[in-house]
């Protein structure tokens, strides 16, 4: 028992401790005058995400990597299934309800993929056509069933992390910008079929006030939140923008606005210096991780969070286009929650398995 206790990366549970502080205060903030349930749920959340995490960081990664593909084909044949059998929630297809569960797809399949590509690149480069060309359909056929729920935010993250391992397996840098010409030049066909509600996103981030009442509206309440709140905040409980709720889906996407409000500068700082320490204790791990497959999954693991805080506050603070992604560990949400606890689980598991170099393949593995 202390050999493992000595094995875990303490600053990454320091940095998972703060967060949790950080968003059950802020989320009791955003609906304590409201629907309270939503705390109590997001308690339990917890629970069973930290569960998770015990589980995986006990776990030997050799045998993970080889459920990865059975996980992956699950999660894209559930993903297969939302246009079929999906319930619809303000305006979007992407649950599942098995009865004691509504389940997002999506959420797992952005770990899922990880987990495949991390499997894909552990004993090989992104060098030849097939070890790029095979991760580049892994990441596109969840992508083209995402986006069309819609989940443009959701897309966005598996393309930007898939595309980081890829870089980060060895992908050239002339490949590298060959991949950013076309991207940029694919834009314009992007746009062709992007929804209108979504064309309006991106046009209201250059002229919010053109309709202030309306499609403008999310973002001007949203920085006016943020703008307010000045270096210490108007105190815990105190945000006008949140409690008048002014402030739209205060407890999900725009949770951020209601920290800001509340505890200003001093409070975005502590977060962002938590974010900073988590994702800078991955990518460590990642260095030091005792296998190839360890390090590629930390990379990827990272590249999410990192998309995620910089996509969410540059969206609430009118930087970047509304496109529905949570804040980690601060927004509400069951699925995102707990599959990012599982991931962080993933990620302990890695600095264990390097303390103790516990050896990576599996004789006659398909991985070794």
């Amino acid at each position: 028992m202390i050999k493992l206790l000595r094995a875990l990366d303490w600053w990454l549970l320091a940095a998972l401790a703060g967060l949790a502080a950080v968003g059950l205060t802020v989320l009791y903030a955003a609906v304590y005058q409201g629907d309270l349930s939503l705390w109590h749920k997001q308690m339990l959340f917890w629970a069973a995400g930290m569960a998770l995490f015990a589980l995986l960081s006990m776990m030997p990664l050799r045998l993970l990597g080889l459920a990865s593909w059975p996980l992956y084909l699950l999660t894209l044949l559930l993903l297969a299934l939302i246009p079929l059998i999906g319930e619809v929630h303000m305006g979007a297809r992407r649950w599942l309800n098995f009865g004691i569960i509504n389940l997002q797809p999506s959420e797992m399949m952005k770990w899922a993929l990880m987990f495949v590509l991390a499997s894909w690149f552990a004993s090989r480069e992104a060098r030849g056509p097939i070890d790029i060309g095979l991760p580049l359909l892994l990441a596109l056929l969840p992508a083209g069933l995402i986006v069309i729920q819609p989940d443009l935010g959701t897309t966005l993250v598996l393309l930007f992390a898939g595309g980081a391992m890829i870089v980060a397996a060895g992908l050239s840098w002339r490949l590298l910008a060959l991949a950013v010409v076309a991207g940029i030049a694919s834009l314009p066909i992007l746009w062709h079929f992007m929804h209108d509600y979504q064309k309006q996103r991106v046009l209201m981030l250059l002229d919010p006030q053109s309709d202030p009442l309306g499609k403008g509206y999310h973002v001007i309440q949203s920085t006016i939140a943020i703008g307010s709140g000045g270096l210490f905040g108007k105190g815990f409980l105190q945000g006008t923008q949140s409690k008048l709720h002014f402030l739209p889906e205060q407890h999900t996407d725009f949770i951020f606005s209601v920290l800001a409000e509340e505890g200003g500068l001093v409070a975005v700082t502590l977060l962002l210096l938590l974010y900073a320490l988590l994702i800078a204790r991955i990518l460590v791990i990642g260095q030091r991780a005792h296998s190839r497959f360890g390090s590629m999954l930390c990379i990827g693991i990272a590249a999410i969070f990192t998309l995620y805080v910089t996509v969410n506050i540059g969206m609430v603070s009118g930087i970047f286009p509304v496109v529905g992604l949570p804040l980690p560990f601060i927004s509400y949400g069951g699925s995102a929650l707990v599959t990012m606890l599982a991931a962080l689980g993933l990620v302990m598991r890695v600095a264990i398995e390097s303390r103790h170099q516990i050896p990576w393949q599996l004789p006659g593995s398909p991985l070794a």
